[in-house]
């Protein structure tokens, strides 16, 4: 068969595999497409690529990617401009294929200005040399799935040889964190940095959990004038002198609030309407990346400020008059940063944490015992249940810090008994595998209850 040929095959069958897969309700058609389409052609994803004449931004990091490429994705489009993406968070090889396959037009044209892709660490080797991104944004390097990635070492330097490959790309840096500001000095590309000057977040966000405060160049002992969290911070090294930089673009005047927190970046000021600390970079670092990207920022405000936090990976609804609140948690830093969320709301709750070992969660969980605990005590909390394959593992780990909680086997009707009874505040945190029918459950739940909320209604009027 004729390259050219193949090639048209390879897209028209992803297509056609993506209408099918949600016509039949499986799925999004977010990774079968790129599947198909490569079982014809390989390297189709070179091809599109080649073909699309738009700028390409790639979003990695242990924690917040999903989030920063869809604040990415969003701020474009609300500037009037026409944008490809991996939204699903389908960030492997098959993804990121399917994204572009889903996009072509006839003859396999693009009609598009922008490409905003989230793209797996692990996978980025696979993926970068075929996309030669113009931006490349890493939000930060924490240990994750310690069983799949190895200490983080290993891939701090397979990002760096991703990055490496895709030499006139700009890389955009977070040099709080010295780890990722090592690999941009490394890589040889152009580099923009971004980080937070002033210390605001407090003792439970940035409490010991740490990748390691070494100097990479001298093996002394960094010092630190203050940390946000993990290992990001302020730091210089006594023993050489290497410090971290001043950052091309920061966040200022930063403050937390009830609906979120308040901060002014470039003299904007934005209010974020979440409560987690990493909000903060996550929004500094999509401003950078549009930035270096050239592209029109004058309503960015409006994007942040009206944007959906969701992404499938934290969401709230309402059962039986409870609020509902959903996180996943997948490392010891993002846990942390949960807690640190938890504590700044004062009503009386109650806490749910499901812990399962599949092979998409990391069969690893020994990063339980870097999570700092002990701060729940102080949480208000009127009930910590424990759910998941290893239930009894969070239990355990709970005790060591005297906190009580109650295993569950069954969660849907832990939900329906806290709901009902419970203080009408709910924090339900898991990991991957208990994500999606977490959301799924919550949503069935949350139509029964608007069912059951009209009936009554209805009874009252006759």
């Amino acid at each position: 068969m004729m390259l050219g040929l193949r090639r048209k095959l390879a897209m028209l069958c992803g297509k056609i595999a993506g209408v099918i897969v949600q016509k039949i309700g499986k799925g999004r058609g977010s990774v079968l497409p790129g599947h198909v389409a490569r079982l014809i052609e390989p390297d189709i994803l070179s091809y599109m690529v080649d073909r699309f004449q738009g700028r390409i931004v790639v979003t990695m990091g242990t924690n917040g990617k999903t989030t920063v490429n869809s604040m990415i994705y969003h701020a474009l489009e609300e500037e009037g401009k026409k944008v490809i993406a991996n939204r699903a968070g389908a960030n492997m090889l098959n993804g990121v294929t399917a994204a572009f396959v889903q996009a072509a037009g006839r003859g396999g044209r693009f009609d598009a200005d922008y490409a905003c892709i989230e793209v797996d660490e692990f996978a980025s080797t696979q993926i970068l040399p075929r996309l030669k991104p113009d931006c490349v944004l890493l939000t930060n390097l924490f240990r994750d799935q310690i069983d799949r990635f190895g200490e983080i070492d290993t891939i701090r330097e397979r990002i760096k040889a991703a990055i490496s490959s895709v030499p006139k790309a700009v890389f955009v840096s977070n040099c709080d964190d010295f780890i990722s500001y090592t690999l941009a000095l490394e890589c040889g590309n152009p580099v923009v940095t971004y980080g937070i000057n002033e210390q605001i977040f407090d003792g439970i966000s940035n409490s010991e959990v740490r990748e390691s405060t070494f100097c990479r160049y001298c093996g002394g002992k960094l010092e630190y004038d203050f940390f946000h969290y993990g290992q990001l911070g302020i730091y210089h090294c006594p023993s050489c002198e290497w410090k971290r930089p001043v950052p091309d673009y920061t966040a200022e005047q930063i403050r937390f609030q009830e609906t979120g927190y308040a901060f002014v970046i470039d003299g904007v000021p934005i209010c974020s309407r979440a409560s987690a600390p990493y909000s903060v970079y996550n929004t500094l670092s999509a401003y950078t990346a549009l930035r270096v990207l050239e592209a029109p920022v004058g309503r960015f405000r409006e994007t942040i400020e009206g944007f959906n936090y969701g992404n499938n990976r934290e969401g709230t609804f309402t059962v039986n008059g409870a609020r509902v609140q959903l996180h996943l948690v997948k490392n010891p830093v993002g846990f942390q940063q949960k807690i640190s969320m938890i504590m700044k709301d004062p009503k009386p709750k109650d806490i749910m944490i499901q812990i399962n070992d599949n092979f998409q969660d990391g069969t690893d969980i020994s990063w339980l015992w870097d999570v700092d605990f002990l701060y729940l005590k102080d949480a208000a909390a009127a009930s910590v249940t424990v759910m998941g394959i290893r239930r009894l593992d969070m239990a355990l780990r709970l005790k060591y810090e005297d906190i009580a909680c109650e295993p569950a086997e069954d969660i849907e009707k832990a939900v329906r008994k806290l709901s009902e009874n419970g203080t009408g505040n709910l924090y339900m945190i898991v990991n991957y595998t208990g994500l999606f029918p977490a959301n799924q459950m919550l949503r069935k739940l949350q139509e029964e209850s608007k069912k059951k909320q009209k009936g009554k209604k209805g009874g009252s009027v006759k």
